[in-house]
């Protein structure tokens, strides 16, 4: 779970100072009660891709949300965010050594 919550850490850092704030607002234990229908929300307009709005991007962040409130999953989706970074960095090696 740490190492979940490490990697969020890291990822706000990447983000712009404005978006890295609200999802750091979200996060906060207080704010459960907007937290998990945000949650639901995109993930059931993760499952809506085919419209123009929605997207497959709303799918792992309303996990990540939903993980605040369900520590359970923290492990497992530190272990898929692992898997998807080694197939990732497979890809680009296979890429660079393309050309």
């Amino acid at each position: 779970a740490q190492a979940w919550d490490d990697r969020i850490a890291q990822l706000l850092d990447l983000l712009p100072r404005r978006v890295g704030e609200s999802i750091a607002w979200l996060r906060a234990p207080s704010r459960r009660w907007v937290r998990i229908p945000a949650a639901l929300l995109l993930i059931l307009g993760g499952f809506l891709a085919v419209l123009p709005v929605f997207g497959l991007w709303m799918l792992p962040l309303g996990l990540a949300l939903l993980s605040e409130d369900l520590p359970g999953m923290k492990p497992s989706l530190e272990r898929s965010a692992r898997w998807l970074e080694a197939r990732w960095l497979r890809v680009v090696a296979w890429w660079r050594g393309r050309a």
